[in-house]
């Protein structure tokens, strides 16, 4: 960690200083006290109510109003909406995904208990206390960018719910002949974001059915779910459904024999359907930052999937046979998941180049590992007190170009590390590690290499002593039996004083 951090080396640090000045807390503070303070609010929260009402309920509730008391009800929800977006525009810009999900990596890394270790012995060292204040003013920072950003989450999600309800009451008064009236006065309050983007999807469903589309692009558009139509879009190649609030998709997606790209990161998926293994020609695949616990079985079918990015979730375990299905997988992201351990399958991935699996609680790589031949990047960096050793087979990765094994409890290196010909970036830090000792890790990864060398060249020695020295001790064995038996005389007229006396 940089002791002197500066904004225009950081871009993180530099976002977050640009925007710190902008937070108007006395202004959102204002708006909630005049919120709690309407005399016209809605006998519930339109969260509570939307989220257990359903339009039976409604209509019933709604049938015994009178058209001015369904005109307040609108009104007071529609407040809600303008005062929820006033609060989204005082946030300013939601920082992007890429600079949040880097921001919680560096502040998860900062609250790792081996981060805020430092030398006892230097404790009223002046230069020891300025590295501990920016790192606690780092930490902040980090911690103020994430909470921008979720802060931006929760008002939107606020707003999806506010637009849900205002659209229910609308809806099912009208239905009821309530509104017949008041129509024109109730349509002019009524959010168009919603209407927008229903239309908008109507028309590029429209386009891509008549002219064929290959690429859709339908991130950030708060949706809440996608119509079952898209799986008549045979010609589609790329689907990007990224940053919405989709928590399923439908099976007609299946239907999607031509999709290349599939991007549904971002969302609130808390699994994945099993169809997913009909897209047969699905290349790259992102489902980072939603709320999986697991992957289907189907995704072993995804024979042509090239990239798989599963970040950011809450992942514990891969399927059996995930490694015998992709094949052709070049490069697998898992990092800030919950992985104990990694399939013996993983080992029939042999096209895999980049395996990312830090930020897990992995205890430790299958043996199978070692055939992963083509393998040239791979991050098992900080998977803590689980993670105590590699296994031997990893020095048959002889095309391995970075290996990151920071913040674990490994000792020792495998006695096959210095086979790692290709190796030239190794990251060991915060490891209890004696094999090889810190003077050599200091030196650098060839310095390493070649400790490691000498060590299985010494270990080899030493074994070939011992074979000689035990066929040695068994040959003096048999000459001692041949003296005792046969006498130390050979030849016609030998005797043999043994088998004399016993005949």
């Amino acid at each position: 960690m940089d002791p002197n951090p500066s904004p225009r080396k950081m871009r993180i640090l530099k976002y977050v200083m640009t925007k710190i000045p902008s937070f108007k807390r006395r202004q959102l503070q204002e708006l909630e006290n005049e919120r709690l303070a309407r005399p016209y609010a809605l006998p519930e929260t339109y969260t509570e109510l939307s989220e257990r009402e359903s339009y039976t309920e409604l209509a019933e509730r709604v049938s015994h109003l009178t058209e001015d008391d369904i005109l307040a009800n609108i009104r007071a929800v529609v407040v809600e909406v303008k005062q929820i977006r006033s609060v989204i525009k005082s946030l300013g810009d939601r920082p992007d995904p890429e600079t949040v999900d880097l921001a919680r990596l560096r502040y998860a890394e900062a609250e790792s208990p081996v981060a805020g270790q430092f030398d006892e012995n230097a404790e009223y060292d002046m230069e020891m206390e300025k590295r501990k204040r920016l790192v606690k003013r780092e930490r902040q920072m980090y911690k103020a960018l994430i909470s921008l950003d979720e802060m931006h989450e929760t008002y939107s999600d606020l707003l999806v719910v506010a637009e849900r309800r205002l659209q229910k009451l609308y809806d099912t008064a009208k239905s009821a002949g309530k509104l017949s009236a008041l129509d024109k006065r109730v349509s002019s309050m009524l959010p168009t974001i919603a209407e927008e983007v229903k239309e908008e999807m109507a028309d590029i469903l429209q386009d891509a059915l008549m002219n064929g589309v290959e690429r859709i692009d339908l991130s950030r558009r708060r949706l809440p779910f996608v119509p079952e139509a898209f799986g008549k879009l045979h010609t589609l190649v790329s689907l990007d459904l990224s940053s919405n609030k989709l928590t399923a998709i439908p099976e007609s997606l299946a239907g999607l024999t031509s999709l290349e790209e599939l991007n549904l990161s971002a969302n609130l998926f808390e699994s994945l359907p099993d169809t997913i293994g009909s897209l047969q020609h699905l290349q790259f695949l992102n489902v980072s930052r939603n709320k999986l616990t697991s992957l289907p079985d189907g995704i072993c079918k995804c024979r042509s999937l090239l990239e798989l990015d599963a970040s950011f979730n809450q992942i514990t375990y891969l399927p059996a046979n995930i490694g015998y299905g992709l094949i052709n997988l070049k490069k697998l992201i898992m990092p800030l998941n919950k992985l104990r351990s990694l399939p013996t399958s993983i080992g029939e991935m042999i096209s895999l180049q980049v395996l990312d699996v830090h930020f897990n609680t992995l205890r430790g790589l299958p043996p199978s590992i070692g055939m992963l031949k083509k393998l040239e990047v791979l991050n098992l960096g900080s998977n803590f007190n689980d993670f105590t050793a590699l296994p031997e087979t990893i020095g048959s990765l002889t095309r391995l170009r970075e290996l990151d094994i920071c913040n674990n409890q490994i000792q020792q290196l495998p006695i096959t590390f210095g086979r790692l010909v290709s190796l030239t970036r190794l990251v060991v830090d915060h490891n209890p590690l004696t094999v090889p000792p810190p003077e050599v890790v200091a030196e650098g990864v060839e310095a390493v290499k070649v400790y490691m060398s000498k060590r299985l060249y010494d270990m080899i020695v030493e074994e070939e002593r011992r074979v000689m020295w035990e066929r040695e001790e068994q040959a003096q064995q048999a000459g001692w039996f041949t003296f005792l038996f046969f006498g130390p005389a050979y030849g016609p007229g030998a005797t043999y004083p043994y088998l004399t006396h016993r005949l």
